[in-house]
């Protein structure tokens, strides 16, 4: 598996985002790592609940999260039920859970998901097939959603092959996606492909 971020500043794509999720909203931080997502969100005002298998990262989060220590690969999904405002996934990937990252997305809530894809290998870890996205991959797991935002390509510091995406579950029908502050106004919603 993927090793977890080192750094504790946030993912320049959930702070994108962050301002388009509900006012003291309910957000989990599936996988949490360091807890710098859970800090930064808290930060905002938001009730945020941490999950990772790993003691310590939950520990870091005192204060700052609910805690739920829990095993997402070998065991039941913990949080069976359970709604929320926001769902935050950054550097995991594990397929059967999907499902259930979708599932916990309640009514005019947000995916943000952004995780390492295939051509990730030519620069370092995770160099593992299982934990890459194929191209496009993570659309395909959204279809009871529609999607605000989506990107497949290359990022920097440190230089890695990524996909980002964010999406919406709409509260109703006739129901408009989030307004987004004038900085992100013109969206870059793009594939591509592999470069040599």
């Amino acid at each position: 598996m993927p090793a977890h971020a080192a750094t504790d500043t946030p993912s320049p794509w959930i702070v994108r985002w962050a301002p388009a999720i509900a006012a003291g909203g309910s957000v989990l931080d599936l996988a949490c790592g360091s807890g710098r997502h859970v800090r930064y969100l808290a930060g905002r005002g938001l009730r945020v609940t941490a999950v990772d298998r790993d003691r310590e990262a939950i520990e870091r989060c005192h204060g700052a999260a609910e805690r739920v220590q829990a095993d997402l690969e070998s065991a039941p999904w913990p949080l069976q039920g359970r709604r929320f405002d926001a769902v935050i996934v950054t550097n995991y990937l594990w397929r059967a859970l999907m499902p259930h990252i979708v599932d916990s997305i309640g009514p005019g809530g947000l995916l943000l998901y952004e995780t390492f894809a295939l051509g990730n290998e030519r620069f370092g870890k995770p160099s593992n097939p299982d934990f890459l996205l194929r191209p496009g991959e993570l659309l395909t797991h959204v279809n009871a959603l529609h999607v605000l935002a989506f990107e497949d390509g290359m990022a920097e510091a440190p230089t890695r092959r990524i996909q980002r995406l964010a999406a919406w579950r709409a509260p109703a029908t006739d129901a408009l996606p989030p307004r987004l502050d004038a900085s992100e106004q013109a969206l870059k919603s793009t594939h591509s492909q592999d470069k040599p």
